[in-house]
């Protein structure tokens, strides 16, 4: 049986990093057959994941010796943390890994959004040539709203700042006398910063009080030429609220890395059909090929402190 297991993908060479000093079972099918993890589990020292695998009683039920949940990423509204601490499990997020990677990932898409002539490539080459739709705004002057201000969101106001924008925040969890506020408007509600932005992007975890954050009165809060980026988690946004904001022209567009069921499927998706002002994407905001080998290394390094390996 394996010491280690991964369930969701890992770069290769921190695989091989692990299956030095241990017998590891790499196979990133398993987070599809919950039955066959819980049957690796049974007697491994240590779990890795991504977001997908439900790390829940049930599976730990399984998971007789383990001592570690190494998480490939920051999120952890997949893994009961509760039950992990009950049974003495470590849980080991990948802090920072990937900051630099949402932190463009918003940048980019904020800069696509708001110059809007992205979209008319089907208009363009079908020689209807409209340039007057394509006129947008440029992201120099305009303010960026963060809400959490956090690692990534802090990582992206560094970038946005070089690029001559306002960064205004709105986080409950920072003293107010904290030095991140130093050269960042710091907003003492949810509603200013709405309000505050041309971009607003969520940066905050899934818990009981940030599902449904951003509603329908949440969303008439801000600019009726704002846009939305979410690369947090789905659940934070109430998708219908969104689209219908986006159907109206209450907001000029949104870009949506998570969703509230991942993944997306047919139906889940019908809602945005028909929409020219929405950017897609499948939770991968925070993986590129560079962030997925920082990653994998510092997920590998994590679980081998606990192991003592």
């Amino acid at each position: 049986m394996a010491d280690i297991v991964i369930s969701e993908f890992m770069d290769e060479d921190a695989v091989a990093t692990l299956a030095d000093g241990y017998e590891v079972l790499y196979d990133p099918h398993l987070v599809d057959d919950p039955d066959a993890l819980a049957r690796a589990v049974c007697d491994a020292k240590a779990l890795i994941v991504r977001n997908r695998t439900q790390v829940r009683e049930k599976l730990l039920a399984s998971a007789k010796v383990l001592k570690a949940v190494g998480r490939l990423g920051v999120g952890l509204d997949n893994i009961d943390l509760d039950a992990c601490a009950r049974r003495g499990i470590a849980v080991l997020p990948a802090k920072g890994a990937n900051d630099d990677a949402v932190a463009e990932y918003v940048i980019a898409t904020a800069m696509i959004l708001l110059r809007g002539c992205y979209f008319g490539s089907a208009q363009v080459a079908a020689g209807r040539w409209p340039r007057q739709a394509m006129i947008g705004r440029e992201i120099m002057g305009a303010t960026i709203g963060f809400i959490g201000f956090g690692g990534i969101a802090r990582a992206t106001a560094r970038r946005a700042k070089a690029l001559g924008m306002k960064v205004a925040a709105y986080d409950p969890l920072l003293s107010k006398d904290a030095d991140v506020w130093r050269d960042v408007r710091r907003c003492a509600t949810l509603q200013e910063v709405l309000s505050a932005g041309e971009v607003v992007s969520v940066h905050v975890p899934l818990n009981a009080q940030t599902r449904g954050l951003i509603d329908a009165p949440a969303l008439a809060l801000m600019k009726e030429d704002a846009v939305l980026i979410n690369t947090a988690r789905g659940g934070v946004v109430d998708e219908d609220a969104l689209v219908h904001a986006l159907k109206s022209g209450k907001l000029q567009g949104a870009a949506m890395d998570v969703f509230e069921d991942e993944p997306l499927s047919v139906d889940g998706g019908k809602k945005y059909a028909g929409l020219d002002n929405i950017i897609l994407t499948a939770h991968i905001a925070g993986v590129t090929a560079q962030s997925n080998v920082r990653v994998s290394a510092l997920t590998a390094e994590n679980v081998l402190r606990v192991l003592g390996g």
